[in-house]
C-alpha cells in the first residue's frame, strides 16, 4: 500500500483504492484517498455499515473526524452532545474529544469519513479487519498503538 500519488486518480463506484474492501464492526471500509495520496494530510473512507450499531466511543489524540451522510440515518455521541443524522448531513468529530456513532434503523448506512490528518488509519482499518470478533484486549491496544484511546462502549440500539 505505499503508494505515493504524483497524478491525480479515479476510483470507480463501489471500487477501493487498493481494489481491497475491507470488512468489520458490521460493515465494509472502502479507502478512496489514503494517507500515501495525500502525503498523510488526510484519508477518506466510503463506510457501509449492514448492521446496527458501531465503534466504542473513543478519541483520537491528533486527528478531526468528519462523516457526510449518504444513506440511512445514524446517531452520534461527540463529547456530551447528540445528534442524530440522515442523508446530507455532516457530523463534525474534534481531536481529543471522546465520540462514537451508531447506524439506527433497518435500512443500510454510507458515509463518507475524513481523517486530518491521516496518521495510520489506514493501517488501522487493515489490522482491525484482521482481529477474530471477541478480542476486546487486542482492539484496545490496536487503538492504541494508532493514536486512538478507548474510553466507554459503543452506542446500543435495539
Amino acid at each position: 500500500m505505499e503508494t505515493k500519488a504524483t497524478h491525480g486518480f479515479k476510483i470507480d463506484a463501489g471500487q477501493d483504492r487498493f481494489e481491497e474492501k475491507i470488512t468489520f464492526l458490521g460493515g465494509t471500509f472502502e479507502c478512496k484517498v489514503s494517507a500515501n495520496d495525500s502525503r498523510n494530510g488526510l484519508c477518506v473512507y466510503d463506510t457501509t455499515k449492514m448492521s446496527k450499531g458501531g465503534p466504542p466511543y473513543h478519541f483520537h489524540y491528533t486527528q478531526d473526524e468528519w462523516f457526510y451522510i449518504l444513506e440511512g440515518e445514524f446517531v452520534f455521541k461527540i463529547g456530551d452532545d447528540i445528534f442524530n443524522a440522515k442523508a446530507g448531513d455532516a457530523v463534525f468529530a474534534p481531536r481529543q474529544i471522546p465520540h462514537t456513532f451508531a447506524k439506527i434503523g433497518d435500512a443500510n448506512g454510507r458515509m463518507l469519513v475524513v481523517y486530518q490528518p491521516a496518521g495510520t488509519m489506514d493501517e488501522f482499518f487493515q489490522q482491525a479487519s484482521q482481529l477474530p470478533d471477541g478480542t476486546l484486549r487486542d482492539f484496545e491496544r490496536l487503538y492504541r498503538i494508532h493514536g486512538m484511546e478507548i474510553v466507554g462502549p459503543p452506542l446500543k440500539f435495539e
